[in-house]
């Protein structure tokens, strides 16, 4: 994957939805929202599939660092971290920032990007290095 990073856990899905909430806000992310893929795809057109949670997690700082340079910039926010259930095990995925950001050919928002990146590596490890 090319757009982002990723781990895979033992860990139960609401388990790790909860760990990847915690390791966020360590590393000083909020989550915005929450969308329910699975849920919403069983009411819209009747598919079913395994758990699938998109969590929209900001850090205000760099937002507002990044939106003072880049005012479109709403139009790729927040940093979306991906809780999926496949099988056995959970996965965590998390947006690589340089990329997302990248679009906007501004240079300027590459210190930022490299800092979110580094963040959410950091929240990743975290959930991985936790014993399921």
């Amino acid at each position: 994957m090319n757009y982002g990073s990723s781990i895979s856990t033992t860990l139960g899905f609401d388990e790790a939805v909860e760990r990847a909430k915690a390791a966020l806000k360590e590393q000083g992310f909020g989550v915005l929202c929450e969308i329910d893929v699975a849920k919403t795809m069983r009411e819209k057109i009747g598919a079913e599939m395994e758990p699938y949670l998109i969590l929209g997690a900001c850090n205000p700082h760099f937002a507002y660092q990044a939106l003072q340079r880049e005012p479109e910039l709403g139009l790729l926010l927040p940093c979306n971290v991906v809780v999926a259930r496949r099988g056995e095990r959970t996965d965590i995925m998390a947006i690589d920032a340089d990329a997302m950001l990248g679009v906007t050919g501004n240079a300027e928002l590459k210190p930022i990007a490299a800092e979110v990146n580094a963040r959410m590596r950091d929240a990743l490890a975290a959930i991985a290095a936790v014993p399921a």
